[in-house]
C-alpha cells in the first residue's frame, strides 16, 4: 500500500510539475511583496476563499473530459443559496428540508442540461446559456432582487464553523470532495466511461459505454455541486443574494484549463484541476494584499484564461468554437 501511495504521489507530481513550477514562483514573489501572505491566518484564508471554486471546478472538470461545458454552475450557485434562505427566513421551512429543496433546485437544472444535451445532440454551450439565464431568473422572481439576511446560527455554522476551533469547514468539505473526486474519476468505471467518451464518443458507443447514460449523470453531478457551493457560501455570506454566482463559471473553467483539462474533451486530472484553483486563488489574494483595484484583477484574470487556452492549442488539440460539445 506505501509503495502504490508512493507511485501515486510521484506520478501526481511528475503530471503536474508544470503548475506546481508556476505556483511556487508565485508563492515566492508574493511571500517578497508582501510580509503577510505566508501567514497562517492569510493561506487559511485562501483555502477557505478558493473552496468554492474547487466546489465548481470539480463538476466542470467532470464535464470538460467528456467534451462539454456548463456555463450555468454560477447561476445555480445563486439561486440555490438564494432560495435556501428564503426558505428559511421567508416561508418558515426548517433547516434541513430548505437545505434539500435548495440542492433539489440544482440537481433538477443539472438533469435538465443533461438530457437535453444528451437526447436532443446540442450544443452544451447554448444549453447551459439557457439554463444559467433561467436559474437566475428563477433567484431573483422568487426574491424580488432583494438580497435575505440570516442570522441562525445552525444555518450560518455551514459556512463560518471551524474543526477543533481552526480549520473553516468549507475547507473540510472541499478535502472531503478532492478525495471523492479523484477516487470516482480514477477508480471506477464511470470515470473511465468518461475519459473514453471524451477521447472518442463514437467509439465510446461502440464498445458498449453508455453515452447518454453518463452524460446526464455527469452534469446532475455538476448542478449537485454548484447547489452544494450556493448553500456554503450563504450561510458563509449569513445571507441569500440572487446577484452571486456572476463570472464563477469562468473561474471554475480557467482553473481546469490551467490545471491540464484540455477543452477538446478525453484528457485531464483533478489534481490538475485543483492546483489551478490555487493558482487563480493566490492571484486573487495576492492582487488583494497589493491593493489592485478588482477591475484590474478582472482583467488580470482574463489574461490567465487566454493564456491557458492558448496553451490547451498548442497541445495539439483541436478546438472550435463549440469546444466540441456536440457531435
Amino acid at each position: 500500500m506505501k509503495v502504490k501511495a508512493n507511485n501515486a504521489f510521484t506520478s501526481m507530481l511528475k503530471n503536474n510539475i508544470g503548475i506546481i513550477f508556476v505556483l511556487l514562483i508565485m508563492c515566492v514573489i508574493l511571500s517578497i511583496t508582501s510580509p503577510v501572505f505566508l501567514t497562517t491566518d492569510n493561506l487559511i484564508s485562501v483555502l477557505r476563499q478558493v473552496s468554492n471554486n474547487v466546489f465548481l471546478a470539480l463538476g466542470m472538470t467532470l464535464i470538460m473530459i467528456l467534451g462539454g461545458i456548463d456555463l450555468s454552475v454560477g447561476a445555480i450557485v445563486a439561486v440555490s443559496g438564494t432560495l435556501t434562505v428564503g426558505f428559511i427566513v421567508n416561508n418558515g421551512i426548517s433547516i434541513p428540508v430548505a437545505i434539500a429543496l435548495g440542492v433539489l433546485i440544482g440537481v433538477l437544472l443539472g438533469f435538465f442540461n443533461g438530457i437535453i444535451i444528451a437526447q436532443f445532440k446540442l450544443p452544451a454551450f447554448i444549453v447551459t446559456l439557457a439554463t444559467m439565464n433561467i436559474a437566475q431568473g428563477i433567484a431573483y422572481i422568487y426574491s424580488g432582487g432583494r438580497s435575505a439576511r440570516i442570522t441562525n446560527d445552525t444555518y450560518t455554522l455551514i459556512g463560518t464553523g471551524k474543526l477543533f476551533g481552526f480549520l473553516p469547514l468549507p475547507v473540510l468539505y472541499m478535502i472531503i470532495l478532492i478525495i471523492i473526486f479523484m477516487v470516482l474519476l480514477n477508480k471506477t468505471r464511470f470515470g473511465t466511461n468518461i475519459y473514453a467518451i471524451g477521447g472518442n464518443r463514437e467509439a465510446a458507443r461502440l464498445s458498449g459505454v453508455p453515452s447518454k447514460k453518463v452524460e446526464i449523470a455527469v452534469y446532475t453531478i455538476s448542478g449537485l455541486l454548484a447547489a452544494l457551493a450556493g448553500v456554503v457560501l450563504s450561510a458563509r455570506m449569513y445571507s441569500g443574494q440572487p446577484s452571486v454566482g456572476s463570472g464563477y463559471e469562468m473561474d471554475a473553467i480557467a482553473a481546469c484549463v490551467l490545471g491540464g483539462v484540455s477543452m477538446a474533451g478525453g484528457r485531464g486530472r483533478i489534481s490538475g484541476t485543483i492546483f489551478g484553483v490555487l493558482i487563480i486563488g493566490i492571484v486573487s489574494n495576492g492582487l488583494n494584499l497589493m491593493g489592485v483595484s478588482s477591475f484590474w484583477q478582472l482583467l488580470v484574470k482574463g489574461l490567465i484564461i487566454l493564456i491557458a487556452v492558448l496553451i490547451d492549442a498548442q497541445k495539439g488539440k483541436k478546438l472550435p468554437f463549440s469546444f466540441k460539445l456536440a457531435k
